[in-house]
C-alpha cells in the first residue's frame, strides 16, 4: 500500500473537507495518508511518501501564493512520484467551467507554474455568506451577481459534486496516475 501526502490550501475550510473525503477513500483502501496545510510544509520528509496530491481553493481569482511557492520550490520532488492537483472554486459550479480544459483559474494557474501535474481536477466549492467577513461577503455577492449566482446573505450552499471527488480519488490510486 502507498503512503500518500495531501497538501492543501483552504480559505474557509471547504477544500480541507474535500481533502478529508479523499483521505477517507484512501484509508478505506488500506493506504496511509497525511493531510498537511501548505503553511506547515517546511519540514516535510518527502521520502516518506509514495504519492503526493495538492488541493487549493481560489479566492478573488487566484490560488494562494503559498501553494505556488510550494510547487515551484518542490517541482523536482513532485515529478518523481505519482502526483495530482485539484482546484476548488465557485466558477466550477457551471457545467462549462468545471474541467481543467474549461476552468479559467486552472488554465491560468498551470501557465504560471513549472510543474505539470499527472492528474488534474476542478471541483465546485461552497458558498457560505454567514461565515464570511463583511468585506468578503460583499465582494463575493458582487461576483455572484455578475455570474448569476446566489446573492442572498443567508445563503449556504455546497456546489461540490461529491461523486466527482470520489472518482478523482479512485483514479488517483490507479496506474494511470503513475504514467
Amino acid at each position: 500500500m502507498s503512503n500518500i501526502l495531501i497538501v492543501y490550501s483552504s480559505v474557509d475550510g471547504h477544500t480541507f473537507n474535500i481533502c478529508e473525503r479523499i483521505k477517507d477513500s484512501f484509508l478505506a483502501k488500506g493506504h496511509g495518508v497525511n493531510i498537511v496545510s501548505v503553511k506547515d510544509t517546511q519540514h516535510l520528509d518527502f521520502k516518506a511518501y509514495d504519492k503526493i496530491l495538492i488541493g487549493a481553493s481560489i479566492r478573488y481569482g487566484k490560488h494562494n501564493e503559498q501553494v505556488v511557492s510550494f510547487i515551484n520550490k518542490n517541482t523536482s520532488v513532485l515529478d518523481k512520484v505519482p502526483n495530482a492537483f485539484f482546484s476548488v472554486n465557485l466558477v466550477a459550479r457551471k457545467a462549462n467551467k468545471n474541467t481543467p480544459e474549461t476552468n479559467p483559474y486552472i488554465k491560468k494557474f498551470l501557465k504560471n507554474i513549472s510543474w505539470k501535474p499527472k492528474r488534474i481536477a476542478v471541483f465546485a466549492g461552497k458558498i457560505n455568506y454567514p461565515k464570511y467577513s463583511f468585506f468578503d461577503r460583499m465582494m463575493i455577492q458582487i461576483i455572484m451577481f455578475m455570474t448569476k449566482g446566489p446573492t442572498n446573505p443567508r445563503t449556504v450552499k455546497v456546489y461540490t459534486q461529491w461523486e466527482r471527488v470520489d472518482e478523482f480519488s479512485r483514479n488517483f490510486l490507479s496506474e494511470e496516475c503513475e504514467k
